[in-house]
């Protein structure tokens, strides 16, 4: 296996969205147990804070409820969060209720639900 250099590294970050770079974070983090407080503003209290409240919830659902009048511009907004294709992206908006972003950080998922809502969509977050 060939190692990457810093600067493929890079330019592999460069193309992902800000949803799969919070999920990398985390990854990285649980991976090798270490906490990248600096790259990730969603953490001000600091690493202390999680401790010493462990029931608060790290991990949100954005959940798509309905569509409302602007059914197209939803779909934009679906495609921009995800990965998905035109088609996946129509199918999800369609059948709502449905996850849009799954177990993402709360600042994610407050910034997915407002880009949604933005849309005219209507929009749970769990």
């Amino acid at each position: 296996m060939m190692a990457l250099t810093q600067d493929e590294l890079l330019a592999e970050f460069e193309g992902m969205t800000l949803i799969q770079l919070s999920e990398f974070v985390k990854a990285f983090e649980e991976k090798f147990d270490v906490t990248a407080a600096a790259a990730v503003a969603a953490a001000p209290a600091g690493p202390a804070a999680a401790v010493e409240a462990p029931e608060e919830q790290d991990e949100f659902d954005v959940i798509l409820t309905g569509a409302g009048d602007k059914k197209i511009q939803v779909i934009k907004v679906v495609r921009e969060l995800t990965s998905l294709g035109l088609k996946e992206a129509k199918d999800l908006v369609d059948g709502a209720p449905k996850p849009v972003l799954e177990k993402v950080a709360k600042e994610a998922a407050e910034k997915a639900a407002e880009s949604l809502k933005g849309a005219g969509a209507s929009v749970e977050v769990k």
